[in-house]
């Protein structure tokens, strides 16, 4: 296990976590078939600000992207400053172009210390709760990870700088679509979204080495837990008014919790608000 530095404490606000669609490259390209001509426009109109996309952890950003030194100043100022101190995890929140992931009017504002609005009453973390709970997972690249509550889809493309496969599930359909077109843009081909309530996991890929939770329950669903690897690691904030971040961790004998961080996310929903006791 990698050793970890204490991290100070900053507070977040993110997202609310419904059944059914699944995005990955190919079916993106099915639904979305304009979406490969309008990046061909924007190139030759010169209004891309990224690269040509590669494989998993290729260089995502072009050399002039005026975004590079935002990242870097975000990763020394907010990341390492903190305690973040996973080289993977720094090296994928250096390469992510964040801005990709908000509204354009508030892409200025992309690597600013704080969350950012991105419609339907959700956010995209701050940076640092996305490196603090990406580095928790402890993962190595043969992992297999689960997140619940996609959101703008920024957080699943930091696990996927990271990890060989990332399955992301989001109960509002709109961001749901925005996420998986984003992802899709950017090369991701290791994402799958899926457009549905995160309560109960996503079953057909378990077992996860690493699960995410982006929005706050009351307690930590079951399911989630059946679905971890052995040695296996859930991060997730857990509580109504005061939350925390809970890592649990399954190993052979059992199950232990830990908890870590105050922090603010917003609830949990969908199934988990009619089953209060479904502990």
């Amino acid at each position: 296990m990698k050793s970890r530095l204490p991290i100070r404490y900053r507070r977040d606000e993110p997202r609310g976590l419904r059944g059914g669609r699944t995005y990955n490259a190919r079916t993106m390209r099915a639904a979305f078939p304009f979406i490969g001509s309008l990046l061909i426009a924007a190139v030759v109109a010169g209004c891309a600000m990224e690269g040509v996309p590669g494989a998993r952890g290729g260089d995502r950003a072009a050399s002039d992207d005026p975004f590079v030194r935002a990242r870097q100043q975000m990763v020394s100022d907010q990341l390492v400053a903190r305690g973040i101190t996973d080289p993977d995890v720094l090296e994928a929140m250096r390469k992510v172009p964040r801005h990709r992931f908000v509204p354009a009017e508030v892409a200025p504002q992309a690597y600013e210390d704080h969350p950012i609005p991105i419609g339907y009453d959700q956010t995209i973390s701050q940076p640092f709760i996305v490196a603090y709970m990406t580095q928790a997972l402890d993962l190595v690249s043969s992992d297999r990870v689960l997140e619940v509550g996609s959101g703008s889809g920024y957080q699943a493309a930091v696990l996927a700088e990271i990890v060989q496969e990332v399955y992301t599930i989001e109960i509002v359909p709109e961001l749901a679509r925005s996420a998986a077109a984003t992802i899709e843009q950017l090369g991701y081909g290791n994402v799958k979204v899926k457009e549905g309530d995160g309560f109960r996991g996503w079953p057909e890929h378990a077992p996860y080495d690493g699960i995410i939770v982006t929005a706050a329950p009351t307690y930590i669903p079951k399911p989630l837990i059946d679905q971890l690897a052995i040695n296996g690691r859930l991060i997730i904030p857990v509580g109504d008014w005061y939350q925390e971040l809970v890592i649990v961790t399954k190993t052979a004998e059992g199950v232990t919790e830990r908890r870590t961080l105050p922090v603010r996310f917003v609830p949990m929903t969908g199934e988990v608000t009619r089953n209060p006791n479904a502990r």
